[in-house]
């Protein structure tokens, strides 16, 4: 018999996915604002690409150490000092008028939703129970859909009526309504742990990752040998081996390793590591060929990606049922094959293809992902203790951060250097480079079908001990 959830606690899930749709919502709305942004300010593209990149790098830099905050302070504490951190950060930005103060806000915003986006999976976790957890994650893959389908074009709209400054003045109100929903009806769930925080960890974490995520992302501006690419890199490198030995010799880590151990966990994770650096790729690389290759706008490209995401966001809760009864391994099978299937159809796309191909392939490629990315994630998730639960979320979320900056690095790196070696630049050697790109994602997705095959179960096992 199936634990049934009360009507609050399903509240509760109503406040905390609101949470993630904002911070969501929030990443989505920069890149159709930054032009308006470049010409009020009066700065460059490379200095105003850094409105994004430092929202990214934060946020990936807050992920490690969310695993000692869900386990250090009530689930109360933690909504509401992320959110109001958050809060702080778009009122900042809306109210700014200068680069610098902008990315202040910037700044605040990434540290608010670096720690509200990993507490909302932490949090699903802790209300559902084990068998119904994948409907639950699934319904996180609703928010992660449908923010992504509007709030581009939402964005856009906003800032062609109103102007760059009112998208803030618009979310951080959501903001303020979520929270005060949840001062009448989040209440803390489980026990939280006195534990002091290891300063020494934390920055050893931020190195170590800051720096990998930098220098993948810098890859593409400047190439793998430059040094502003090559440092950062092997800093992250080196920090990260001191980083983990010290987290392996600490019987309380700020990031429990030792849930690696776990067969299921460790596999999970492995997988969506090469699942996210196959896919990234596909939402930055498509729009340069909508617009540069085929010509058309923002708006336009827009509204092609949007089927898409919004198939994603319908199927993510149907994935979640279909994991509840029958387990991850024919999802994972099943949607690594799409994607792959997806990849290897962009891989084909030139100056030429039709608009409609390109709408195909890519709504293909991310009906795959809705069948193999929460379920994977919750399969592995399942395999732990509850309290381990935030060291597991942690780990698997920075995996696939690191993960996806690497891929995206590398393939985009490969379709410059394809599109670099045509005798004729232009266009066609463009799409060519797009071509490969695409190509090596497939490459990547079909590595990750054969590991499924042979390696995700349909049965979860409960190691209680890692």
């Amino acid at each position: 018999m199936t634990e049934k959830i009360p009507g609050k606690q399903i509240l509760m899930v109503a406040i905390i996915i609101s949470g993630g749709f904002i911070t969501i919502l929030n990443q989505m709305v920069m890149s159709p604002a930054l032009p308006s942004i470049m010409r009020d300010l009066e700065i460059s593209a490379s200095v105003g690409q850094w409105l994004t990149s430092i929202f990214l790098l934060v946020n990936g830099l807050m992920i490690p150490v969310t695993a000692f905050l869900i386990g250090r302070f009530s689930t109360r504490q933690l909504f509401f000092a992320a959110m109001l951190i958050f809060t702080a950060g778009t009122v900042v930005a809306a109210f700014s008028g200068s680069f610098l103060v902008l990315m202040a806000g910037r700044v605040l915003q990434a540290v608010g939703a670096g720690i509200q986006l990993p507490f909302v999976s932490v949090t699903m976790m802790r209300i559902f129970p084990r068998e119904k957890r994948g409907f639950a994650m699934g319904m996180v893959g609703v928010v992660m859909g449908v923010a992504p389908a509007f709030g581009p074009a939402a964005a856009g709209w906003i800032v062609d009526v109103w102007g760059w400054n009112h998208i803030f003045f618009v979310i951080a109100p959501l903001a303020v309504l979520d929270m005060i929903l949840a001062f009448f009806l989040l209440k803390n769930l489980g026990m939280s742990e006195k534990n002091k925080l290891d300063w020494l960890s934390v920055l050893l974490s931020t190195v170590s990752f800051g720096g990998l995520l930098y220098g993948f992302s810098a890859a593409g501006s400047f190439g793998w040998l430059h040094p502003e690419t090559l440092g950062p890199i092997l800093l992250g490198g080196f920090c990260l081996v001191f980083f983990v030995r010290r987290q392996l010799r600490r019987s309380s880590p700020l990031l429990d390793l030792r849930v690696l151990k776990n067969p299921v966990f460790s596999t999970a994770t492995v997988l969506s590591m090469v699942v996210s650096a196959g896919m990234t790729v596909g939402a930055v690389v498509t729009p340069i060929f909508l617009q540069n290759v085929l010509g058309l706008s923002a708006m336009d490209s827009g509204l092609v990606l949007m089927p898409g995401a919004l198939l994603m966001a319908a199927m993510s809760p149907i994935s979640g049922m279909l994991f509840d009864r029958f387990g991850p391994r024919a999802l994972c099978i099943c949607g690594l094959s799409i994607l792959t299937v997806g990849s290897g159809m962009m891989a084909f796309i030139g100056t030429e293809t039709a608009i409609s191909y390109v709408l195909l392939a890519y709504t293909f490629r991310l009906l795959g992902i809705s069948l193999v990315n929460m379920p994977l994630n919750t399969w592995g998730i399942n395999a732990l203790s509850n309290r381990k639960i935030p060291h597991g979320n942690a780990i698997n979320n920075t995996g696939r951060q690191v993960a996806g900056s690497m891929g995206t690095a590398i393939l985009v790196t490969v379709m410059m250097l394809v599109a670099g070696s045509q005798k004729t630049p232009g266009l066609p050697a463009m799409a060519l480079g797009i071509d490969a790109a695409f190509g090596g994602a497939a490459f990547l997705t079909l590595a990750a079908l054969i590991m499924a095959v042979f390696r995700v179960k349909k049965q979860v096992e409960i190691e209680e001990d890692y």
